[in-house]
């Protein structure tokens, strides 16, 4: 385990995501919004505009993964749990979830996304390390699902993704000291099962559009435990 390390952390991000950044980044947020609700893809929806801003390879990614069409919007939201999980069992996205609170907690750029989810810029593509983050993000998630009365929770973990076995193990280690049911999977199937199932914990959009219902687990966390850590807010636009 690394001794220090911020999870997504790009030094550019201050500048791109700044306030000199902000307006043309919400100019073109609206441009997009108005492609994609007109049955535009998203990605070439962002290629255009992100061509007439100039923007960048990161802003345009940002982009992609903060906006979603108000059809989708409408869909993911009907299927939001909006009240408490009390004598559930939840099933977990554990890299989705534990990687952005690493990324918030190491107060690297997250995203509050249109469809009220945190998202984050890290992009592992199948590398991932504990850091010295990892046991924090760990333990806020016990401690909330504790606060949540949840009686179950089932980690699912990526087998494809190095160190999956290491994490499991980690998983395990911390979260027994909670007074929770754990149970800890690696799978080559995540999304597969996860879309199957109710009380999902999850951003992934794909597994959001397929499951049966999902809860907001890291909006709750980062709001009460990660408020000054920095952000570009596109939740603006889901009351438009």
């Amino acid at each position: 385990m690394s001794k220090f390390s911020r999870r997504g952390f790009i030094e550019s991000d201050t500048q791109e995501f700044g306030p000199e950044s902000k307006d043309k980044l919400y100019n073109a947020a609206h441009d997009i919004l108005y492609l994609i609700n007109r049955g535009y893809n998203i990605k070439n929806a962002s290629t255009y505009v992100g061509d007439h801003y100039l923007l960048s390879a990161r802003q345009r990614l940002a982009l992609m993964r903060g906006l979603t069409s108000k059809e989708m919007l409408e869909r993911r939201k009907s299927k939001e749990i909006v009240n408490e999980l009390k004598n559930t069992i939840i099933h977990i996205d554990s890299l989705n979830t534990i990687i952005t609170l690493e990324v918030a907690l190491s107060n690297s750029l997250i995203l509050k996304c249109m469809d009220g989810t945190i998202r984050d810029l890290a992009g592992l593509r199948g590398t991932y390390h504990l850091i010295d983050k990892t046991n924090a993000a760990i333990n806020l998630i016990g401690e909330e699902l504790v606060k949540q009365g949840v009686k179950k929770a089932v980690f699912y973990i990526d087998a494809p993704v190095s160190n999956s076995g290491k994490l499991k193990i980690k998983i395990i280690e911390i979260m027994r000291h909670y007074d929770i049911d754990i149970e800890a999977i690696v799978t080559n199937q995540v999304d597969s099962l996860l879309e199957q199932f109710s009380n999902v914990i999850t951003s992934d959009s794909i597994i959001l559009d397929r499951c049966i219902s999902w809860f907001n687990l890291n909006k709750v966390i980062i709001e009460n435990n990660i408020p000054e850590c920095m952000y570009f807010d596109f939740e603006r636009y889901s009351e438009d």
